[in-house]
């Protein structure tokens, strides 16, 4: 008979179980650029006052493997907030202080963390960066929640910077005008008939891609635990705004083909396939894939949040995620701007399906049924076909403080995936930050694909300005 969980203690779910098993060990690194020097008890007694009064952040989670047989739970202790901070001592002259931080994330990412207290920490880095006055870097086991939760969570512990009593303000949804009744219902019709044939369409192929074999993209693939190098970039929101609006798309599709055009670059000139027409004809054939994240949970006030950590309300909490498997956009187009419109033309098709759905549910549905080891099994066998993850998280549109500290940038990204490539994208104010997480085995210099990605979009800037003076013209 197995042992009742005490009123205290919480079941752990079936996601997070397998998140904390060996081997699948995922770590949320959030970087948060100040705008001056870190003061680390303002920060200690901001963390006592909000962070630790969520009940994930004051328990230890029992895996219910190792020494720990029986129930995977959650089990409430005490928390000494001073032993989740870390000031590293910091030599002021360091030659490279930008260097020295993506060294400093990319052991965290690397690193084991402590399971006999809560699964959170935090580093303050009296480091002054091209972007920053100096850093705190925030790890998360991913056990404790998906990064969508942890952003927010962590976004309802700031204030705006005109009042510093005040949480940010939520971006209400647009409200639909009211139509017809008749042609309400014809389009409700309408839009039922092609999410069920999308959904159809891309389910069975994202299902064909995971039960085949590799193919010649092996090269190009991941291993478990390989992620070693973490870096970010900024780039100017505006930028991007100017290309959504000259091709009437969104600020993802942007990315999504910012990041492919990119992408396709840095293939031709790593593996010397654009050299002669026979290369680039082999590079063509190559189907490579990668994952993009969807956040599965409906919009969550950060009043709400907020809340949450000062009453201990019960809010949806956890890992909500979904997935597409997407087919990677890699041929080299004359045209920039034709990574756009394939980026578009892929997403449309999975935003209007409900794959995220199926496959959250296909996840949840192994693990009732045959058990975590399945899960474990079906997750690395999804994850390991294909090459690159991607999110793309809303942030805040104003800059804002935490615990009296005026916040330059914020950069998060997922360490443990098995994919080569990396990549989460966060707005902060008026700027982008690109987060990249990669095997230095496949892609050795981040950098030069980061400016790949940079320079691309530029040249999307200035098709889409071009193309703009072109229809005022007509």
């Amino acid at each position: 008979m197995e042992k009742k969980v005490t009123a205290e203690e919480v079941p752990v779910s079936p996601f997070s179980r397998m998140l904390s098993l060996p081997g699948l060990d995922c770590f949320n690194i959030i970087t948060l650029g100040l705008k001056n020097e870190a003061n680390t008890s303002s920060f200690i007694e901001g963390l006592k006052n909000t962070l630790i009064n969520h009940p994930r952040f004051s328990s230890i989670l029992v895996t219910g493997h190792g020494e720990h047989k029986g129930k995977a739970k959650w089990i409430p202790t005490k928390v000494k907030v001073e032993e989740h901070v870390f000031v590293p001592d910091i030599d002021s002259d360091i030659e490279d202080p930008d260097e020295f931080l993506e060294h400093y994330t990319s052991s965290m990412a690397l690193s084991p963390m402590d399971m006999s207290k809560p699964l959170w920490e935090f580093h303050i880095l009296k480091l002054k960066t091209s972007h920053a006055g100096s850093v705190v870097v925030a790890r998360f086991h991913h056990s404790l929640g998906d990064g969508m939760s942890l952003m927010c969570l962590l976004l309802a512990c700031t204030r705006k910077l005109c009042d510093p009593d005040a949480l940010l303000t939520s971006v209400a949804p647009k409200k639909n005008k009211a139509k017809n009744d008749c042609l309400s219902f014809l389009s409700w019709l309408w839009f039922i008939v092609r999410l069920m044939f999308h959904t159809f369409i891309e389910v069975l192929k994202s299902l064909i891609f995971v039960c085949c074999e590799r193919n010649a993209a092996t090269r190009l693939m991941g291993k478990p635990g390989v992620t070693n190098k973490f870096i970010h970039q900024i780039i100017s929101l505006n930028d991007v705004k100017i290309v959504k609006n000259a091709m009437n798309m969104t600020i993802n599709d942007v990315l999504l083909g910012m990041v492919q055009a990119g992408l396709s670059r840095y293939l031709h000139q790593r593996y010397d396939l654009e050299t002669t027409s026979k290369s680039r004809k082999s590079l063509d054939k190559i189907c490579l894939h990668g994952v993009v994240l969807f956040n599965l949970r409906p919009n969550r006030n950060i009043e709400d949040l907020a809340n949450m950590m000062a009453k201990g309300s019960k809010c949806r909490w956890g890992n909500s995620i979904g997935y597409v498997l997407i087919p990677l956009w890699i041929k080299a187009e004359d045209n920039i701007l034709e990574y756009v419109r394939q980026a578009k033309t892929t997403m449309d098709r999975k935003k209007h399906s409900l794959e995220p759905l199926f496959f959250y549910g296909l996840l949840k549905l192994t693990v009732e049924a045959f058990g975590i080891p399945a899960l474990k099994a079906l997750v690395q066998r999804i994850f390991s076909k294909t090459m690159m993850v991607f999110s793309n998280v809303v942030g805040p549109a104003e800059e804002i403080s935490i615990f009296g500290h005026h916040i330059s940038y914020i950069a998060a990204n997922v360490s443990g995936a098995p994919q080569t490539l990396n990549l989460s994208i966060q707005s902060y104010a008026n700027k982008v930050i690109i987060n990249v997480g990669v095997d230095l085995d496949v892609i050795p210099d981040p950098h030069h694909l980061c400016h790949l990605m940079i320079e691309a979009l530029h040249a999307m800037k200035s098709a889409a300005l071009g193309r703009s003076s072109g229809d005022l013209e007509v």
